[in-house]
This record gives C-alpha cells, sequence and structure tokens, in this order.
C-alpha cells in the first residue's frame, strides 16, 4: 500500500476485493474449531431457585416490622450463615444418605460448594393502574417493589446440583426464620431489661420527690403566695393580739385598785367586830351615859340612844367573846361573814383578765413562732423551688422514658408473637430449584459465536498486515504519489495466464481504474 496518501472509498473497497480470501478462510473456519473445542471441556449443570420476599400480612401502622435491614444485605448476612461448615455438614450428611453427593473429602466439598454456589438479588417491580385521566395512581399493592434473589449451583451432576440448590435454599429459608424470630425476641428482652432499669429509676425519683416534699411540706412552689397570704392573716392577729392584751392589762390594773379601795373599806369595817375595840367603845359609852345621867333624865332622848348603844356594843361584845371561845364556830361565822360580793366579784375579773393575759401572751408567743416558721418557708422558697424543680424535671424525664420503654416493649411484643405465628415479612419458595436438562457450561453457540469473532478479527489483522507490506503501484495516484511527477500516458498491465482459448493465448490488461480485464493477443 503506498503511503502518504489520501485513501478513498474505492481504494477501501479494492483491498477488499483483493484479501476476501485471507478474511473469509479464517473466519469460516475459526467457528467451527470454537464448537469442536467446546467437546474438551467437562459439561456443568446449574440448578436455580427463585426466593421471593412477601410483605407481612399486619400492616406497618400497626405493628413495625421488626427487621429493616436492606435485602442486600440480609442475604449476604444469610449466604454466610449458610455456607458455614456448621450448616453444610448436615446437608452434605444428609445427601450422601441419599446417594445424590458423590463421595469425597468433606472439606473438599464445602470448598466446592462455597466456590460454585452463587445469589443474585432480583426486584420484581409491578406496573401501576393508570387512572381514567391519564395519569398513574399510586397504590400500595400494585407500585410496591417485591424483591428476591436467585440461588444458583453449578455441579458437573444435574441431580446433585438440584439437590444441593434445593438444600442451601432450605437452609436460607430457615435461617432467615430463625434469626427475625431471634432478633425479635432479642429486642425485647433487651427492651423488657431497659423496663425494669428504668422502673427501679423511677422509683429511685419518686422516693426522693416523696422525701423531699414530705421535708419541706408548706414550702413548695405552689405554696408561696399562700404562705404569704397565712402570714398576712398571722400578722393582723397578732395585732389584734397585742391591742387584747393591752386592753385586758388596763382592765386588770382597773381592777386591782378598786380591788384595793373595796378591801381597805372593808377591812376598816372589819376592825369594828374586835372585841378590844368593842370593849374601848363600850367603857367610852357608858362613860358618856353616866355624864348625860348627870345631866339630864332617864328619858332624855340622849340618854335613851346612848342606852341602845351600849346594849348594841354588848350585844357585839358578848358575840366576839362567844366567837373566841368557839374557834369552829367562828370559823363558820367567819366564812359566813366573809369578803362582801362586791370584791369577790372584783377579784373573779382580776382572775378572769389574768387569764385572758396568760391566753393572749400564749397566743401571741404562738403567733410569733409561727409568723418566723412562714418568713424562714417565705425566705427559703427560691432554694427549695430550685432543688423541687430538679426533682420534678428529673422525675417527669424519667416517667416519659419509662413510659417509651413500655410502649417499645408492647410493640416488640407483638413483633415477636407475629413472627412466631409467621404474620411478618417472610421469604417463600416461589420457584423450587429445577433439574437442569441441558449443561449451562460449556456453551457452545457462545464458544463458535466466540470462534466467528476471532476468526474475523485473525482475517482483517491479516489484510490489514498484507496490505501495508504490499507496495505494489496500480493507479494513478499511486504513480503521482510515488514519482510526484505527471502523468503524459499510461501502458496498460498485461498478464498471461495459464492455458489457451481456442489455441489462442489469453491475457489480461489493466486499464486506467486499475481494474484487470482479460484480452486476447
Amino acid at each position: 500500500m503506498i503511503q502518504n496518501r489520501e485513501l478513498t472509498m474505492d481504494d477501501y473497497l479494492a483491498m477488499l476485493r483483493r484479501r476476501l480470501k485471507v478474511i473469509l478462510i479464517p473466519t469460516l473456519l475459526t467457528p467451527l474449531a470454537g464448537f469442536l473445542v467446546s467437546y474438551a471441556f467437562s459439561p456443568k449443570y446449574t440448578s436455580q431457585s427463585l426466593v421471593l420476599v412477601e410483605e407481612q400480612k399486619v400492616p406497618d401502622n400497626y405493628v413495625a416490622p421488626v427487621v429493616t435491614e436492606d435485602l442486600t444485605q440480609r442475604v449476604a448476612t444469610l449466604e454466610e450463615k449458610a455456607l458455614g461448615a456448621d450448616r453444610l455438614r448436615p446437608l452434605i450428611e444428609k445427601l450422601n444418605q441419599q446417594g445424590v453427593l458423590r463421595a469425597g473429602n468433606v472439606d473438599e466439598l464445602i470448598d466446592e460448594i462455597r466456590t460454585n454456589v452463587q445469589i443474585q438479588a432480583v426486584q420484581t417491580v409491578l406496573v401501576p393502574t393508570p387512572t381514567a385521566a391519564g395519569t398513574r395512581k399510586k397504590n400500595n399493592n400494585q407500585e410496591s417493589e417485591v424483591p428476591g434473589f436467585n440461588l444458583n449451583y453449578t455441579a458437573s451432576n444435574p441431580h446433585e446440583a438440584q439437590a444441593i440448590c434445593a438444600g442451601l435454599t432450605d437452609v436460607i429459608l430457615q435461617e432467615n426464620l430463625r434469626d427475625r424470630e431471634q432478633v425479635a425476641q432479642n429486642t425485647t428482652d433487651f427492651l423488657s431489661r431497659q423496663v425494669e432499669d428504668a422502673k427501679h429509676n423511677l422509683d429511685d425519683l419518686d422516693a426522693k420527690l416523696a422525701a423531699f416534699k414530705k421535708q419541706y411540706i408548706g414550702q413548695l412552689p405552689g405554696d408561696e403566695e399562700n404562705n404569704l397570704k397565712i402570714l398576712m392573716g398571722m400578722n393582723s392577729q397578732l395585732d389584734a393580739n397585742t391591742q387584747a392584751l393591752n386592753r385586758a392589762e388596763q382592765d386588770k390594773t382597773y381592777s386591782e385598785s378598786m380591788l384595793a379601795e373595796q378591801l381597805a373599806a372593808w377591812k376598816s369595817s372589819q376592825s369594828e367586830t374586835n372585841p378590844q375595840t368593842l370593849q374601848k367603845q363600850l367603857e367610852s359609852e357608858q362613860a358618856l351615859l353616866i355624864g348625860l345621867q348627870g345631866r339630864y333624865t332617864d328619858d332624855h332622848p340622849d340618854v335613851i340612844k346612848t342606852k341602845r348603844e351600849i346594849a348594841d356594843l354588848q350585844k357585839k361584845l358578848d358575840a366576839a367573846n362567844a366567837a373566841a371561845a368557839n374557834p369552829s364556830d367562828s370559823s363558820n361565822k367567819k366564812g359566813s361573814l366573809g369578803e362582801p360580793p362586791e370584791i369577790q366579784q372584783l377579784r373573779t375579773q382580776i382572775h378572769q383578765y389574768e387569764e385572758t393575759i396568760n391566753q393572749a401572751n400564749r397566743g401571741q408567743k404562738m403567733l410569733e413562732d409561727q409568723i418566723r416558721i412562714y418568713q424562714g418557708r417565705v425566705a427559703l422558697s427560691p432554694a427549695v423551688e430550685e432543688q423541687y424543680k430538679q426533682l420534678t424535671r428529673d422525675s417527669d424525664t424519667a416517667k416519659k422514658f419509662y413510659d417509651d420503654l413500655l410502649v417499645k416493649r408492647s410493640q416488640s411484643e407483638m413483633q415477636t408473637a407475629m413472627e412466631r405465628e409467621q404474620q411478618g415479612e417472610q421469604m417463600r419458595l416461589q420457584i423450587p430449584a429445577d433439574l437442569p436438562d441441558s449443561p449451562s457450561f460449556p456453551n457452545r453457540l457462545l464458544f463458535a459465536a466466540g470462534g466467528l469473532a476471532s476468526g474475523l478479527a485473525l482475517g482483517l489483522g491479516l489484510a490489514l498486515w498484507l496490505e501495508l507490506r504490499d507496495q505494489s503501484v496500480r493507479t494513478e495516484s499511486d504513480v503521482l504519489a510515488v514519482l510526484d511527477l505527471p502523468v503524459l500516458s499510461q501502458v496498460p498491465w498485461v498478464s498471461l495466464k495459464v492455458g489457451n482459448k481456442n489455441g489462442r493465448t489469453t491475457a489480461s490488461q489493466s486499464p486506467s481504474s486499475g481494474e484487470s480485464q482479460p484480452v486476447e493477443v
């Protein structure tokens, strides 16, 4: 191929015509070779099962799902558990007893199963129902995605592939049920422990709050206004009590002065009944009578009056002497001749005033003590209110936390019951493991197609390589590119072919277009 010139589509077509055999031969031979090579590989059979995840039967707004993990992560976790040695050993023993699995080392079989299993997540999206207006109406049952996964297992025997695929699928389904129930039960147990701890904490806070209320009874934040009112009322009572005390003391003083006067008058009157006094008065009256009798007659009024007084004094003196001679009688008589009612009434009034004063003093002291107590309560109200708010805030927080835990525990118990009754989200075997009727490897058509592509690439490569090495001059453009001179004339190419035609030698010539045409010479 002449370099340093621009190739046209005619040049490429000419190349293709010249190298058509070089391209077609490997293109036709390599698919057959690839198809034959596919028989050199031992066949592999793949069994497949489909598992779909059904939504829980109880609405989510009544019972929340217990497992919210992404399906891909859940399937990966289930795959790891199902491919564990503790799960694969019982499956291999079971299949060996059934005669499905070939005999061999258990560890090697476990490694082979882990190598040949494959899980692919799938999602089935249902088409939403269009409405009459042409818009799409959302429907939870029609627009929701139903996820699932395919489990593929490849083995050299189709029955072995089917048995292991079915066994692994069953192990995954059982692990899913066990995991969901265990998660629900673990959640319930954890929340139960949290509820017990929260209850103990709440009980401690309630006990502290009750002790605080008992200690500061009447000083709590709600009692401050009432304490102020009571304090104002006590101050008014103290003022009234002070006024009553002052009045009682004044009345007592006045009564005491009146009593002193009455006692003095009564004592002066009581002194006349004394025998000595009466004797002196009698002697004085007798002396007066002797003097009067010396001047007047016995019918004189003064003499008669004096005699009468002497007789009265004599009676009093006799009575006084008799009282002195008989003390018991005198005491009774003295009792009968005690203090007059006026003095006794004054003494009673004074006693009442004293009782009133004592009662007023006691009341005043009690009021003062109560006032000091309430003043202390009012003074301590800010500090007590701060402590009370802290205790109530902690108690309210603990109560709210405890109520939330109770609700969550109830929900968890419902979730556990739902999982035990298999009413939650479940993995259902939609398509059981099938028995493959044709090998999945090797794919002979794919081998043939690969051979075709390889042959075509090889043919094109050879044709390109041959064209790059070909330095023939075939057209006027090649001459111009090689000599860089104008062409004055051209001689057609004449080539002889083997054989004669009617006794003549057959030759071919190349016209200006570069195509060979047969000519006769």
